[in-house]
């Protein structure tokens, strides 16, 4: 349903992590290469990126497709950063919410991204929805999946829970109230990554000290990238990688 990444490293140009990679975000976007689900990523995107000193996140979404948006070309050139993340999306349902629906999602500290789709949406996820306080639902930017989705994440993250904790919880309880989702989850908080592999792909690429790159799928073909099992929680930062496998709800 979409392609996301997240990248940590030296300050870089966003254009060198997105654009020039042979096969990086920008060409996800008409010709990915290991999307299950969906060919072409058309129906918005956005990226996300810290500035030096600053905890905050600044973002960039659109509604339309990224290679016919000219000003992110010329903002990609120019823009660095030491941690960023981006997705181009493949509507669940298209058009819904314009430029609202696209990710990442932000609050507070955090950059958010759902590459998948819930089963039966709405009536699936109505059990979950109605576990947030009202205030909550009503913050929500978009009626789609993936912002309740993160309304469920941010939500568990401001009670208290680690971002491994929050994501991982989040997937099996949106397991067992909707069968057959695809709960592929992004998250970065500047420093570290955590991510979630259900039901689409995902790999990584470590060099420590240098760069970690999480994301759907590589962006070129450097042997170093590492297919994430499916059914797996994934937490790093620049230095370490961690692979936690998630077990399926009962039936």
């Amino acid at each position: 349903m979409c392609r996301h990444i997240a990248w940590l490293g030296e300050a870089e140009p966003l254009g060198d992590i997105l654009v020039k990679p042979v096969h990086g975000l920008l060409r996800q976007s008409w010709a990915p290469r290991h999307q299950r689900y969906g060919t072409v990523n058309a129906d918005g995107f956005g990226v996300g990126w810290y500035a030096e000193g600053d905890p905050a996140p600044a973002r960039y979404r659109r509604a339309g497709p990224i290679w016919a948006d000219l000003s992110f070309a010329d903002l990609a050139r120019v823009v660095r950063s030491r941690a960023v993340l981006a997705a181009v999306r493949d509507a669940t349902a298209p058009g819904a919410d314009g430029e609202a629906a696209a990710a990442p999602f932000a609050a507070d500290r955090w950059l958010f991204s759902h590459n998948g789709a819930l089963t039966g949406w709405p009536v699936s996820a109505a059990s979950q929805a109605a576990s947030l306080p009202v205030v909550e639902l009503l913050a929500m930017e978009s009626r789609c999946d993936s912002a309740l989705v993160w309304a469920l994440v941010l939500h568990r993250l401001r009670e208290g829970d680690g971002a491994g904790q929050a994501l991982a919880d989040t997937v099996l309880d949106l397991a067992a109230a909707a069968p057959g989702s695809r709960l592929n989850l992004l998250l970065t908080d500047g420093p570290s990554i955590t991510a979630t592999a259900w039901g689409d792909t995902l790999w990584y690429l470590a060099e420590p000290g240098r760069r970690t790159v999480v994301a759907s799928e590589p962006y070129d073909d450097d042997p170093r990238w590492h297919r994430v099992p499916d059914r797996t929680l994934l937490e790093a930062t620049r230095t370490d990688v961690l692979l936690t496998p998630l077990k399926e709800p009962p039936a």
